[in-house]
């Protein structure tokens, strides 16, 4: 299809959100705050999330006060709170596609803002850690620096002014509900990055819906567009996870004819939050058996309608026996695709053997095939010799 035909609006200019769109603040957030409730008798479970992404600093800290009935003001619960989250600023770490969003706009000159609702100094604290991003930004604009944050539109119509642009030429890429309605209002075209859960539907005012920024297509919005694909994958900084092989749902080998090695997702909260929902791939070192290709889901798995995040690989292999228990050590260099819903079981497992074949194809090429060395596959192998 022809970019004429997919271009959704023309756009010169990206404004960007930080918070839960290029840095995963929203992980790091709910960390402190698992902390910081104990002390007083509760419980982080995570769902008034909703209540607080997106928010100003003292909306979000007036709801945490509310929901869960603390005896602190507002004012009181951000004196206490914000030095904790402050100590972890340099912990923060980039989402995945930010580096790769921030350095492909800014070597094909498209102008770039920065616009969030957080304070102008904890914008450039936050963005301190992160070598090149200050740079990058043409303008920044923090949510004291106007008179209302999102979701008025004020914050955009700044941006856009301090970079002497139509708001209508901007394209913004946000991942809150009170961002989408800020953007719309200023003007702009906007796509919407989900930062929490099953939680699209919900964004109708967007102009296009995307699982995470590796999902992006600028191309659709008449900027310059990524050209680093290979052979139906996205090359990635390589990153690890392991643990020993658990029983699944039931339906790898049973419903999908599909027998993949399951790890469970205790103790990897932090891993799964920094990584999008998809389809994966990579090298799986497994005990003293060796080191095989592998294609693996992360995610909710739509079809099955999970109840939690969970981590589905498949080692490419045909294996004679169980290995339940067995340590498995694996290091994803690619991805392929967002996680996607299928209107049956059939053409779910047709994807997934498209998804086995595009794997088994790129882990042949030289990029890829280097991390089979990888020492980490090394340590699974070696643990029982």
């Amino acid at each position: 299809m022809s970019v004429e035909r997919t271009l959704k609006k023309l756009a010169s200019g990206v404004i960007l959100d930080l918070d839960g769109t290029l840095l995963n603040t929203d992980g790091v957030v709910s960390e402190i705050l698992k902390v910081f409730l104990v002390k007083y008798g509760k419980q982080w479970d995570g769902r008034e999330a909703p209540k607080i992404v997106g928010k100003t600093p003292t909306e979000a800290a007036a709801a945490v006060v509310e929901d869960y009935g603390l005896p602190l003001s507002t004012d009181e619960f951000l004196t206490q709170f914000f030095p904790m989250l402050s100590d972890q600023w340099r912990n923060i770490k980039a989402l995945p596609g930010a580096n790769r969003l921030i350095n492909h706009l800014r070597g094909h000159d498209v102008p770039m803002a920065l616009a969030s609702n957080s304070s102008r100094s904890n914008i450039e604290a936050k963005i301190l850690h992160h070598p090149g991003w200050k740079e990058s930004f043409s303008a920044i604009v923090g949510g004291d620096e106007v008179k209302a944050g999102k979701p008025s539109p004020e914050i955009f119509l700044e941006a856009a002014k301090r970079l002497t642009m139509d708001p209508s030429s901007f394209l913004v890429i946000e991942d809150s509900i009170p961002g989408v309605t800020a953007a719309k209002a200023a003007g702009t075209a906007v796509v919407a990055v989900p930062s929490l859960a099953k939680q699209s539907h919900l964004y109708t005012s967007a102009d296009e819906v995307i699982n995470s920024l590796l999902d992006l297509q600028l191309e659709k919005w008449g900027l310059p567009a990524f050209q680093d694909r290979i052979e139906g994958t996205l090359p990635l900084e390589p990153w690890c996870i392991g643990g020993p092989v658990i029983k699944g749902f039931g339906r790898g080998s049973k419903v999908l004819g599909i027998p993949t090695a399951n790890l469970s997702p205790e103790g990897y909260s932090a891993i799964l939050s920094e990584h999008p929902a998809g389809v994966y791939f990579g090298w799986a070192g497994l005990s003293g058996r060796g080191v095989y290709k592998m294609v693996m889901s992360i995610g909710w798995n739509p079809y099955f309608n999970n109840t939690e995040k969970t981590i589905e690989p498949w080692l490419l292999h045909d294996f004679n026996e169980d290995f339940y228990g067995e340590e498995l050590h694996l290091v994803v260099v690619g991805y392929i695709r967002p996680e996607a819903n299928f209107p049956s079981l059939e053409t779910l497992i047709g994807k997934i053997h498209e998804d086995r074949k595009i794997a088994e194809r790129a882990l042949e090429l030289p990029q890829y095939l280097k991390y089979k060395d990888d020492p980490y596959l090394k340590i699974s192998l070696h643990q029982e010799n």
